[in-house]
């Protein structure tokens, strides 16, 4: 096949300066729709849920504005792919009524990959979420535009594939996501080593039970129910730090009940009081299996 080597419009002519101009135009829009693609389906319906109910002020807005177009992903898709396949196709059409067939041809595929492609889809992985909200009312008329083509598509898709569902995280996921945000792991996080502690144990309080919980026989600092809370013993109760102790009576397997630290504050060394005198109180009962 042999290249036409003369050009249908003369250059400089009204003619000449309108096709540029639609050549500019195809090739913006095609780059707008191949970046939109990229950048509204990078966000997940959770993601922009999470946006709209706890992000910043203006991310809310952009957040409320995106949500409702994702909600049917497919027609999304097949829309701005129809979109920018027309303006694409077009482009090679007005560039060789301009420019001689081969300089036509190296013309549109760097356009086609440098500004349909590389530079939209860059931006817009970035700024996705911006560029998405503020484009909004254009793609909600992209849609109602080609919506007898894309529509179809769209529903052999849903046939084939399964409509798109929301990403919700499981509790493993989730412990791994709230480490990651953890101060510690240096990925500019500000969950502090305490919050991320409350926050992982509250989420493997499904799995573990009352055995769990609970600490061995021989590892309880307990006492004896006919001791005397002098010195060594106050001191002894001061230096462990705990809140609650058991109290046994003959030997520390056979726990009676427990008091409270708190409960101690009033009686003074010096009286050595038995502890069987103070307040003791009862311990609860739990299966282990619980």
């Amino acid at each position: 096949m042999r290249l036409r080597e003369n050009i249908d419009v003369p250059c400089c002519s009204p003619e000449f300066w309108v096709f540029l101009a639609i050549c500019l135009v195809l090739v913006s829009f095609a780059g707008i729709t191949s970046g939109l693609a990229l950048g509204l389906l990078s966000f997940g319906q959770v993601d922009l849920e999470v946006l709209v109910k706890a992000g910043q002020p203006r991310e809310n807005n952009y957040a409320a504005k995106i949500l409702p177009l994702i909600k049917n992903e497919h027609l999304l898709l097949c829309t701005l792919l129809v979109a920018k396949s027309l303006a694409m196709e077009a482009l090679p059409i007005f560039l060789d009524s301009i420019l001689p067939s081969w300089a036509a041809i190296l013309m549109s595929v760097t356009l086609a990959i440098a500004f349909a492609e590389i530079i939209p889809q860059a931006v817009c992985s970035r700024y996705g979420l911006q560029i998405g909200a503020k484009l909004a009312l254009l793609v909600r008329l992209l849609l109602l535009i080609f919506f007898p083509v894309a529509y179809p598509i769209s529903k052999v898709l849903d046939w084939l594939l399964g409509r798109a569902h929301s990403a919700l995280y499981r509790r493993a996921e989730l412990k791994t996501l709230v480490d990651l945000h953890a101060n510690e792991a240096g990925k500019g996080g500000d969950l502090s080593h305490h919050e991320t502690t409350i926050i992982t144990g509250a989420l493997d309080l499904t799995n573990k039970t009352a055995r769990d919980a609970m600490t061995p026989l021989p590892e309880i600092f307990s006492l004896d129910i006919n001791s005397k809370l002098d010195m060594i013993t106050m001191g002894l109760i001061a230096s462990k730090g705990y809140s609650q102790i058991p109290i046994y009576s003959g030997t520390p397997k056979n726990i009676l009940a427990l008091i409270l630290v708190k409960d101690l504050i009033f009686f003074r060394p010096k009286d050595e009081t038995p502890i069987k005198h103070t307040t003791i109180r009862r311990i609860p009962r739990y299966w282990i299996s619980l």
